[in-house]
């Protein structure tokens, strides 16, 4: 037998144990990772929202642009305390399904994604928490950009928005950023076939098991940017509280997840003229709050949000970076707080 078959036939093997350890992984973390919340129908795929608290008008959080539920962990406890507060995952991420013919698919959607079909799901999610009821929103980054387009469609609906670090640096077209968000597109491909073949799963759990070494060599392949990019994530994290940490590695393993990031960042790639062509009514209340470490250009982006509403607030949050959230959860659990209590 040739070496040229020994080693296909033990890259073979290989391949099958990997996505045998991938399917019995799913199996247990189904078990162990239950939906915090409920999945809400709406049209064809289910999306996970997670309540707790009573009162109006009420707090509903829209994450960042690969984030789930869990990044608000830190906020929506604290504003529970004195109104209804409702984090969602968007479609494909968290415990939310993809928006495939088959809703109980992990496997990529068949139709294309669109900005105006995440701000349709968003809508019908209001609809099934709230009907006819009042909305302070709440945007992180590629989220801002999603609550706008709502409280542009249902202004009547909208109490205020708080816009935590938009990520307006991405509406601006250009070679660079074009080349960045397919070069995502990609890594995220990549990564959907690597949770497939259980390689997702094994990095991390060498990353917690003592080994971080061995998970970040092999990202290193798909050069500096992508070993970055991980060793960003994995930092903002870990500021979550660590009893979170097994929930974010078990939803991560999944290949849809993966899949859902790429049709996001293809959203914002083609999606940009929609989404800077949202016009808000100058009446609806804006807190923009800016990462501490922003450029003075994003800061005057941002500041011009703000000054787009007659009652809009630009603030800077000197101890944050991007993830406000998680740095300083505080000044936007008061900036709701304000929102509601004048609403």
């Amino acid at each position: 037998m040739s070496v040229g078959r020994i080693v296909g036939g033990a890259f073979a093997l290989l391949l099958a144990a990997g996505v045998v350890y991938q399917r019995v992984g799913l199996a247990r973390q189904r078990r162990e990772f239950a939906p915090p919340g409920q999945l809400i129908d709406v049209g064809g795929h289910r999306l996970h929202v997670n309540c707790r608290g009573a009162g109006s008008p009420i707090v509903l959080f829209e994450s960042g642009i690969a984030a789930s539920s869990l990044s608000w962990s830190l906020v929506a406890p604290a504003v529970a305390t004195f109104t209804r507060a409702c984090a969602y995952d968007r479609a494909g991420l968290g415990w939310s399904e993809s928006p495939s013919n088959n809703a109980r698919s992990t496997e990529p959607p068949q139709h294309p994604w669109s900005f105006e079909r995440i701000v349709r799901d968003l809508c019908a999610l209001a609809d099934h928490i709230g009907p006819q009821q009042k909305f302070v929103l709440v945007g992180h980054s590629f989220g801002s950009f999603v609550v706008r387009a709502f409280a542009a469609r249902r202004p009547d609906q909208v109490v205020g928005l708080v816009l935590v670090d938009p990520a307006t640096e991405w509406l601006t077209a250009d070679a660079q950023r074009s080349r960045l968000l397919r070069g995502g597109q990609q890594l995220s491909r990549v990564g959907a076939l690597l949770a497939h073949a259980g390689v997702v799963r094994a990095c991390l759990a060498l990353l917690t098991g003592g080994a971080p070494g061995a998970p970040r060599n092999f990202v290193k392949i798909f050069g500096p940017t992508a070993a970055h990019t991980l060793e960003r994530l994995v930092g903002e994290v870990r500021k979550l509280p660590p009893e979170l940490h097994p929930t974010v590695r078990a939803l991560w393993c999944q290949p849809k997840c993966f899949h859902a990031m790429a049709d996001h960042m293809s959203v914002l790639e083609r999606g940009a003229p929609q989404i800077t062509g949202v016009t808000l009514r100058r009446d609806i209340p804006v807190v923009v709050l800016s990462g501490g470490n922003q450029p003075a250009e994003q800061l005057a982006a941002h500041r011009l949000m703000a000054e787009a509403s007659d009652r809009g607030r630009h603030a800077v949050a000197s101890k944050s970076a991007h993830w406000i959230q998680f740095d300083e959860p505080e000044l936007i659990v008061e900036a709701i707080k304000q929102m509601v209590t004048k609403g």
